[in-house]
């Protein structure tokens, strides 16, 4: 049983730090298995009344302690305490020099926290509490110093030397070893920290500033990988403009670096002006990566240098404001994305993903605030909730008080708070000063774990002509929160008439008439009326996607098909339309379920016709009409669910469409033509993503003619975007053909991880032949590595989310298998363990005899005594949310 708990860090619990750590100066002497660091930090108490006679408290793990002095004088044992997780030193001054000496293994940290080796290289990642894995000093975002670093190391093996800030100096010994020291001008934190070491290829370019300072921009990348990081460069000199055009922010350092490694926890990180990225969102080019990437590399270079003013020259003064940098800095790379792109396809993604992992979060065992009250592990909540629901609180802020005033305040708040650890309250000041607004109850939105339901009924009086509509919001309990207070919601709406043309309504009993309507709710209940409408009009709620609800109207299927056929609202035509295929989807479920045939509603059929006929319009919308919800979408609607029901359902009305769509989509398709050259722009990857789309349901038939168009898809495919399109058409498939395709893919590629990564994933989440079978020859690969968590990702994340029947096989063989993989990877990587762990949460959406069968699975897990802190808390979280 469930032995071991561990002691919560609780935000009513916050104190400052109660010294202030002017300067800090590093010195690593590096060797991979014992690599010195000194560090000498200058101290002050700070000023409060209750840090007199406080000791001092340094945090430090896995730490060999070789000399500590204060004042230039070394100290004793005796006069300091070396405890667990760190040093106290109880009896020191107000003002004071600390130097300590310590000794680390990067070679053995496997964890990828703190200073590691990938690939024979140096390289660091301390947020959220890795610098503590590097030397002794109070790991917290609110205590901010300057940085003075020097890096030595063996000038062959090591030949780049790289820290924050600018470099200063450098300079080499007559034993072959060099060093090179780096300077930070700014404050920051030391999550922010950053070193590497090592060889690597270069990609250099320039920047010049509004203000005229030329900025030195480099990539450091594997060898022979130079022109693969062409892409990221120009997204980051996008990125620098942008940021000065919209928020007025300019970079302010000399240099800009970018360095990517294969082995990393995470995406990317922002420290202060070297960015550490994951690989497989920094390298690209048309024959290694999909469109997908190429997006994501976009985005995630952004996020990164947004992170400059809005995480870095402001940062959380503690980890429970950390969507006060997440959020807000997703908010700034979706706006980015959508002006490089279509902001109308770039805000339905953004909803897709929203949809996917964080609304199932919201609702689930691991449900939790934008801000919480409590953690154990604060690497377990970088999540969809801080980070997506966090960017859509800032996005409803922005809509209530309209975007000059928004941006008026985002200036404020950089402005006031340069070079502090602010709060989310902090944040609000500033939104409230600048705009005027004050804002009613937004604090709620961080406050409030749940996803608010927004359920919106109209009424058309034909006498009076008349439209009354009612919203009613409520908010369900979540684990430690119940009785939910009602959240601020911007309500953009439009009428439209039987004939689908745009109405002008007007408010009731005012002269207040328009076309487009927002409507601010700050109660649980509003009613408003209109008038001006001969006939019921039809009413187009929630534009954009104004706020993250789920919304329940009581539109009929007619309304639903205008809907999807006529509004001026991208996001609501899509919306409509996913609207009527889950209706769709869920009553064949019901009735294979119940023994009946399955049947597509005319509405479905006629709204995928009408994408296909207006494709060329905006071929990238309308490959996003033309993809049905997925089955762990439909889980989130059907309590209790059977997976393989789903998946079924799913399965008959996709070969129903491809039957009845079989001329319009194949005359689609044809107009593609695979030997155009290949351009990254957002025009070329819609005509791409429409291909994709429409091959896609085309192999749903199951006819040897279309394995046979996708088999000759993938080898005449000449970008990476059309061959992973026809290897997942091929996947639908199994057979000789998918497997021919999948072993000439891994001949040409097996020399490329980030690609083989493509191959894991495509075989993890097939459908096809067995696929629990083909999980664990996957493990058994040569290939398949522990150590890399890309890899990981690519095998059991993809599995256990991106084939959720397999998953969630009635023998719980799935369960079993996936908590193998976590036991494994948290023997090594406690992080990644936790991570892979989220996907049980899932196992809370499905039928009791599943649930029974999901926690005895991880009733075994937590059994172990060697279970990290991280995965425990996951689990446990999980665990008590199962029925049995």
């Amino acid at each position: 049983m469930r032995t071991q708990e561990n002691i919560p860090v609780r935000l009513q619990d916050y104190r400052p730090f109660p010294f202030a750590i002017s300067h800090t100066s590093l010195v690593f002497d590096l060797a991979p298995s014992r690599t010195v660091v000194t560090a000498r930090l200058i101290l002050d108490r700070r000023p409060f009344e209750w840090a007199n006679g406080e000791a001092l408290r340094l945090d430090g793990i896995g730490l060999e302690l070789i000399s500590i002095e204060l004042d230039g004088r070394p100290l004793t044992p005796q006069e300091y305490v070396l405890e667990e997780g760190g040093l106290i030193l109880k009896d020191v001054p107000d003002s004071f020099k600390l130097e300590t000496k310590v000794a680390i293994n990067p070679a053995a940290n496997t964890a990828l926290s703190g200073l590691y080796m990938s690939a024979g290289r140096f390289c660091t990642q301390c947020e959220a509490e890795g610098f503590r894995h590097i030397t002794f000093w109070p790991d917290r975002p609110d205590v901010m110093s300057r940085f003075h670093v020097r890096v030595e190391a063996p000038e062959v093996e090591f030949p780049t030397l790289l820290s924050n800030g600018n470099r200063v100096a450098i300079g080499a010994y007559e034993d072959g070893r060099h060093w090179a020291a780096w300077d930070d001008p700014h404050l920051k934190p030391s999550y922010l920290f950053a070193l590497v070491a090592g060889g690597f290829d270069t990609l250099e370019d320039q920047f010049i500033t509004r203000s005229g300072r030329t900025v030195d921009l480099t990539i450091y990348v594997d060898k022979g990988a130079a022109s693969r990081a062409i892409y990221a460069m120009d997204a980051l000199k996008r990125s620098m403009k942008w940021d000065e055009e919209v928020f007025g922010r300019e970079y302010d350092l000399d240099i800009f670096n970018i360095v990517a490694v294969s082995d990393f926890n995470f995406g990317a990180m922002e420290n202060k002006g070297l960015n550490i990225f994951n690989s497989a969102l920094l390298l690209a080019d048309e024959t290694t990566a999909t469109d997908a990437d190429y997006e994501a590399i976009e985005a995630v270079v952004a996020h990164e240098y947004f992170h400059n003013w809005s995480g870095n020259r402001v940062t959380c003064r503690d980890w429970f404001q950390l969507s006060l940098k997440e959020g807000f800095t997703v908010f700034r790379d979706q706006e980015f994305s959508a002006d490089q792109r279509s902001r109308a396809v770039k805000r339905i993604k953004d909803v897709k993903a929203l949809r996917a992992r964080q609304f199932p979060e919201d609702s689930g065992p691991l449900a939790h605030p934008v801000r919480p009250k409590s953690y154990v592990k604060i690497d377990n909540f970088y999540t969809a909730t801080i980070y997506e629901k966090g960017a859509e609180i800032i996005r409803v802020l922005q809509t209530l008080v309209g975007r000059d005033a928004f941006l008026d305040g985002a200036n404020f708040y950089f402005d006031e708070y340069d070079g502090t650890a602010a709060t989310i309250e902090d944040w609000l000041y500033a939104m409230r000063t600048a705009t005027g607004n004050p804002l009613h109850g937004i604090e709620r939105w961080y406050d409030q774990a749940g996803t608010p339901s927004l359920e919106a009924t109209s009424d058309y009086d034909d006498q009076t002509q008349r439209l009354t509509i009612r919203f009613q919001q409520s908010t369900p309990d979540t684990p430690g929160q119940t009785a939910k207070s009602w959240v601020p919601l911007p309500i953009s709406m439009a009428f439209f008439g039987p004939d689908g043309a745009p109405l002008q309504l007007r408010l009731a009993d005012t002269d207040v008439a328009a076309d487009d309507w927002l409507i601010p709710m700050a109660s649980s209940t509003l009613e408003l009326q209109f008038e001006g409408a001969a006939e019921r009009p039809i009413v187009s709620y929630m534009r954009g996607f104004s706020a993250p609800v789920r919304l329940i109207t009581n539109h009929s299927d007619a309304d639903l098909a205008l809907l999807a056929a006529c509004d001026t609202d991208p996001f609501v035509r899509w919306e409509s339309t996913q609207t009527i295929a889950r209706k769709t989807l869920l009553g064949v479920a019901k009735s294979l379920a119940a023994g009946q045939e399955a049947e597509v509603p005319q509405d479905l059929s006629r709204a995928f016709q009408g994408a296909l006929s207006a494709a060329a319009q905006d071929p990238a919308f309308a490959a996003l009409l033309l993809r049905l919800p997925d089955v762990s979408e439909l889980m989130q609607l059907q309590p209790a669910c059977d997976p393989s029901n789903l998946q079924t359902a799913r399965a008959s009305v996709r070969r129903l469409l491809a039957d009845q769509l079989d001329k319009e989509l194949s005359a689609c398709f044809a107009l593609y033509d695979p030997a155009q050259a290949f351009s990254a722009s957002a025009a070329a990857a819609g005509q791409r993503a429409l291909m994709a789309a429409c091959l896609d349901l085309l192999c749903a038939s199951g006819t040897d003619r279309a394995a046979m168009r996708a088999e000759n898809t993938f080898f005449a495919a000449r970008n990476m975007t059309d061959m992973m399109s026809a290897l997942d058409g091929l996947s639908q498939f199994g057979g000789p053909r998918y497997h021919g395709a999948l072993a000439a893919f891994k001949d040409k590629f097996s020399d490329n991880a980030l690609v083989m990564d493509k191959w894991f994933r495509v075989q993890a989440m097939a459908v096809c032949e067995d696929p629990l079978e083909t999980f664990m020859k996957l493990r058994s690969d040569p290939s398949f590595t522990l150590l890399n968590p890309n890899r990981v990702r690519a095998l059991g994340g993809a599995f256990a989310s991106g084939n959720p029947a397999a998953f969630h096989r009635v023998d719980g063989a799935g369960y079993q298998a996936i908590a193998d993989l976590i036991a494994d990877v948290d023997s090594t990587n406690g992080a990644l363990a936790a991570r892979l762990g989220t996907v049980f949460e899932s196992c809370s959406r499905v039928n009791e005899p599943r649930q029974r069968l999901a926690k005895t699975t991880l009733q075994s897990l937590l059994d172990r005594n060697s279970l990290s802190p991280n995965t425990r808390e996951i689990l446990s979280k999980i665990y008590d949310g199962l029925i049995g």
